[in-house]
């Protein structure tokens, strides 16, 4: 498929419908550590979890031998396999209301090619608008990135990490099947790599099980939002490397002025995810 196919992606729109079920922010809450106060209907949904709603749902047969849904729809059909959730930038203007319907309106907004040092790349950036009530409550552009089967990917040596920045707020994940096929569920996933360890290993070079990236960037806001007492009001993240079912990972948070960085370090010290919460103006 030529630069010019893909680019007739580019302004193309969907609408997607959802009652923000109070039954899926409680199985959201229930997959977290510590666990978050059980969401009531008719109050705030917590940042990104928004994430759990406005899901796809394509018939089994649509699903491409990876499990993600096959392109060529909304998504461009891009040949190259291997997919990744490489970065988001949302704003929260007001909180979503569980319990009351609302609508996710999506569009293309670019379709590229490169050529990286493991190959042709091409990125895909999605903008999607959330309302309800007639109000815009959440801005959102994400960034996906495919690219073609590259050399297996070693596992990470795991090294005695150096100590956080004084003040930081830390915690360890030690990542299993039951936590990533919980989010799998929740999100309505089927991508392989999460679950099918043969094909992760086999088929896409992976060492392991791969960790959602939604997934590490829901833990390090909910990392934020538990030691902040202001709304926070902007995130963005980067996906740096992928991280495994292998051995823990360690998720940092550190407050400076009106934002809190974020990190989420692999076994080896690596940064995985980086990310950053803006902050409001203190609730009393």
């Amino acid at each position: 498929m030529t630069a010019e196919d893909l680019a007739a992606w580019i302004g193309r729109t969907e609408r997607v419908e959802d009652d923000i079920s109070p039954a899926q922010a409680a199985a959201a809450a229930a997959m977290l550590e510590p666990p978050p106060p059980l969401p009531a209907k008719d109050s705030a949904l917590p940042p990104l979890w928004h994430w759990f709603y406005f899901l796809p749902r394509a018939p089994q047969s649509q699903l491409g031998i990876d499990g993600h849904p096959q392109r060529g729809g909304f998504i461009p059909p891009i040949p190259y396999p291997r997919r990744m959730f490489a970065g988001a930038r949302i704003r929260f203007h007001q909180p979503l209301i569980i319990g009351q319907p609302a609508w996710r309106e999506g569009i293309i907004r670019n379709v590229t090619q490169k050529s990286g040092r493991s190959g042709p790349l091409a990125f895909v950036t999605v903008g999607y608008n959330v309302y309800q009530n007639d109000s815009l409550c959440i801005e959102e552009e994400q960034d996906i990135v495919y690219r073609e089967p590259g050399a297996p990917i070693p596992a990470p040596v795991p090294l005695d990490l150096p100590p956080p920045p004084p003040g930081a707020w830390v915690r360890t994940v030690t990542p299993d099947t039951r936590l990533l096929f919980r989010f799998s569920a929740l999100t309505f996933n089927a991508h392989r790599i999460h679950y099918d360890r043969p094909y992760a290993k086999h088929e896409e070079g992976y060492p392991g099980l791969v960790v959602h990236g939604p997934l590490t960037a829901v833990l390090l806001m909910e990392l934020a939002r538990h030691n902040v007492n202001r709304p926070i009001i902007g995130f963005s993240f980067r996906s740096q490397a992928p991280l495994f079912d292998l051995a823990p990972f360690r998720l940092i948070a550190v407050l400076a002025d009106d934002r809190v960085e974020l990190t989420a370090q692999g076994p080896d010290g690596m940064t995985s995810l980086s990310a950053v919460a803006e902050l409001g103006k203190a609730e009393y």
